[in-house]
């Protein structure tokens, strides 16, 4: 019975190649005269295809042919853009495309409706299509190093999304649509244009890791300091004078943080008026104390 399925599975398989006729002499190269299905790899949690680093300009026809990819990598090649012929990976939990040259993304995305994992950093996206907001069980997004300035108001429906890089891009402001991600506990917005932050960041309520190091802040919201949950709050490199004095009641911050890693405040870089500077060099305890002191006196 096994033997007569895998009759019937090459025979699919070798129908596929035979339809889409001959295959170009470089999809040819990448199998190495072995059917598609052989570069596929069964682990213990997904059916993985990997094709990184292999000078590909486009998407080989021969994966339309394999659905049951749920893992792929097609990171660091020189791809312009993603055919709509996506959607019928429709088992992809996680898609890697990073460090490309994709200008768009195929609305097709949208589709894929078990993906929980999806990386296009490191490339030329202007935009992101509304239609990936149809991809509810998102987890992890990183659309960092693009020229993206907004984010469509429907990404609002990515209620599931815990993990998101916006870094490196060309954002004013926080998207409004980003305070409504309940679930956030990793956001970066670091190296954008960002001017200011809304007091909508309080909804953020389960958020752990704040970075907006490297913009053009010069005040942070009262409304911050009652996201109690932060372990991590970077502001490095930014134009902030004064600190809320409601900013004592982070009490999961650890430490005045100088290593771009450990967790803390990051506040390094900015201009703070007097005294602030002086007492940051005391650490953190001696900060929160002054702040305490402050509003309590004042």
């Amino acid at each position: 019975m096994g033997t007569e399925h895998s009759k019937n599975e090459r025979r699919s398989s070798m129908f596929f190649l035979k339809k889409g006729q001959k295959l170009p002499a470089w999809e040819d190269a990448l199998l190495s005269g072995k059917e598609p299905k052989a570069l596929l790899k069964r682990g213990l949690c997904y059916v993985s295809l990997s094709l990184i680093m292999k000078g590909m300009t486009s998407v080989p026809d021969f994966l339309w042919g394999l659905p049951e990819v749920q893992k792929l990598n097609l990171s660091r090649n020189r791809l312009v853009m993603i055919p709509p012929s996506l959607g019928k990976l429709d088992r992809l939990a996680v898609l890697n495309l990073c460090g490309n040259c994709l200008k768009c993304l195929p609305k097709e995305i949208g589709l894929l409706r078990h993906l929980k994992v999806l990386f296009v950093n490191m490339n030329c996206l202007t935009e992101v299509p509304a239609e990936l907001s149809l991809c509810r069980k998102l987890e992890v997004l990183s659309l960092s190093h693009n020229r993206i300035s907004q984010l469509p108001p429907s990404f609002t429906d990515l209620t599931s999304l815990r993990k998101l890089n916006l870094s490196n891009n060309r954002f004013v402001q926080i998207p409004l649509c980003v305070f409504a991600l309940r679930s956030l506990d990793f956001l970066h917005l670091g190296s954008n244009r960002l001017e200011n932050i809304a007091e909508s960041v309080q909804y953020l309520i389960n958020l752990q890791i704040f970075i907006v190091e490297n913009n053009n802040i010069r005040t942070l919201p009262r409304s911050l300091c009652f996201i109690t949950t932060l372990e991590l709050l970077n502001i490095d490199y930014n134009s902030i004078q004064t600190l809320p004095d409601d900013l004592y009641l982070l009490h999961r911050l650890p430490k005045i943080a100088w290593n771009p890693m450990d967790k803390g405040l990051h506040l390094s870089h900015n201009p703070l008026a007097r005294p602030l500077p002086e007492i940051v060099e005391g650490g953190l305890d001696v900060l929160f104390n002054y702040l305490r002191d402050k509003k309590e006196h004042s």
